[in-house]
């Protein structure tokens, strides 16, 4: 995964970028993007930077980061802005960069903070004690509701009630890094709900139980594996800690309290928020809106008007002390935008480079995905869409790659099945390998944090999502994709 960051800041160069700034700007009239086949990687520097803050400064410089994070991600989001418009002309960027914010950043923020609003508006009371089988369970029960309600949703309503359960544990950290791996991501492959890839399959016109088939066999060998390793594991952790702690007295020990649920006024509204997602892809008013190049269809107007109108409906009708009691805090949902409307904008480039396709950069990697005959490889259609997705917006590296093996949705669902499996599973599967791989991924990091979790770094994460989930992408590929 960091394979993919190593090999592009190896390639860039400044030098490279040196000419087009001498060249002085292109104010090309009338045009309202930029053409990703004549970017060099060298415009990803920024993003690069970026990512290298968010894994390194949490570390190196606690205190700034934390004070300054957000000043820092607008720093590098300029960084880009103002040499980019200089160069490429103030229209193409201004286009590029409302596209990044109208069609991307916007309906991703609205959508998160309806769900981590309302599911903190449900708690979970009683005594749920989190032993290694009652973990396991959760997140077994976490994996089957990411596909219903999707991976950020099943993320958001569960983390907190997980926490709860392992709080005063000396090391609880693993049993938030396997949630990321199969509630946030891996648990989103079955139904186009579950993740935004498969989404954007299903109004490409690929069949809603298509993924239900194609990837169900793949998903349920990684819950084979991954689940028992996180039951040994976690029994492990907890066998040292018994074995380190003092015992209690028998007279001391608490009855367990009944496992309740409050806040279920919320549950209707969780509801609402998977309708209107659904609306917003199956009804069509042929309405829309160009804002500097880009297109916003009513549909998407009314869709993330509703997230925001639920999320403040579930503000209005749950009481504050329950909040309270469930350790709800802003925080976190503050964190995760300010640091991915940064992001966002540092992808622009990425992005455009990728979608140039065999024109541009990538060309490259675009090559490795065709046998020497031409016909698609699936092996490495799966590893190129999972590693690009872990690194960048797994939406558009899914599209990128979808019209790459063609775009025809029949075609990709009979004969070249697997190709489309294969992009499918990458796109998912591998947003766990990076904490920016998938939406949810920062947000239950952002949210364990806020608890007290001393949670790996960037890359202390990735040791663990590639000593783990490495071995597994492997198997898949020799059983699904050669």
């Amino acid at each position: 995964m960091m394979n993919r960051a190593a090999a592009t800041a190896a390639a860039v160069t400044i030098p490279g970028l040196l000419p087009a700034f001498v060249a002085g700007p292109a104010w090309a009239a009338g045009a309202s993007h930029v053409d990703g086949a004549g970017l060099s990687p060298a415009w990803t520097l920024p993003l690069i930077g970026l990512l290298l803050s968010i894994a390194l400064l949490p570390l190196a410089a606690p205190h700034l980061w934390h004070r300054r994070y957000g000043a820092i991600a607008a720093g590098w989001a300029l960084a880009l802005l103002a040499p980019f418009a200089w160069v490429h002309g103030a229209g193409p960027v201004a286009g590029e960069l409302a596209h990044a914010l109208l069609a991307e950043y916007l309906p991703f923020v609205a959508l998160l903070f309806a769900l981590f609003t309302i599911s903190g508006g449900v708690l979970v009371t009683g005594d749920l004690r989190g032993s290694p089988a009652v973990n396991t369970a959760l997140i077994g029960v976490g994996m089957l509701l990411a596909s219903v309600i999707g991976t950020t949703g099943a993320s958001m309503v569960l983390i907190r009630p997980l926490l709860r359960a392992n709080e005063g544990r000396a090391r609880n950290a693993h049993v938030v890094v396997f949630f990321i791996f199969l509630v946030s991501n891996v648990g989103g492959a079955l139904t186009p709900l579950g993740d935004p890839p498969l989404f954007l399959g299903f109004l490409k016109g690929v069949d809603f139980f298509w993924t239900t088939l194609h990837l169900g066999a793949p998903t349920a060998v990684l819950a084979a594996i991954l689940l028992p390793l996180f039951y040994l594991i976690d029994r492990w952790f907890r066998a040292r800690e018994a074995a380190a702690a003092a015992p209690v007295p028998r007279s001391e020990t608490a009855p367990r309290a009944r496992l309740g649920l409050r806040g279920l006024r919320n549950a209707p509204l969780l509801a609402g928020v998977v309708a209107a997602i659904l609306l917003s892809g199956l009804w069509r008013p042929g309405v829309a809106f160009d804002v500097l190049g880009t297109e916003v269809t009513l549909q998407a107007i009314v869709r993330d008007a509703a997230l925001v109108g639920l999320a403040l409906a579930s503000i209005a009708i749950t009481p504050r002390d329950l909040r309270t009691q469930n350790g709800f805090d802003w925080e976190p949902i503050r964190e995760v935008a300010k640091l991915f409307a940064a992001i966002f904008v540092t992808l622009i480039p990425a992005l455009l480079i990728l979608k140039a396709g065999a024109r541009g950069a990538a060309a490259p990697l675009v090559a490795l995905v065709s046998g020497p005959d031409g016909a698609p490889d699936p092996a490495a259609y799966f590893w190129l869409t999972g590693l690009l997705s872990s690194m960048l917006d797994n939406a558009p590296t899914y599209l990128v790659f979808f019209n790459l093996a063609g775009g025809d949705a029949a075609a990709l669902m009979g004969p070249l099945a697997r190709t489309l499996a294969a992009i499918s599973a990458g796109a998912v599967f591998m947003g766990a390998l990076t904490y920016i791989g998938n939406a949810p991924n920062f947000m239950v990091l952002a949210i364990a944090r806020n608890r007290g979790v001393a949670m790996p770094s960037f890359f202390g994460y990735m040791a663990w999502s590639c000593a783990v989930l490495g071995p597994c992408f492997a198997l898949l590929t020799l059983l699904f994709f050669l």
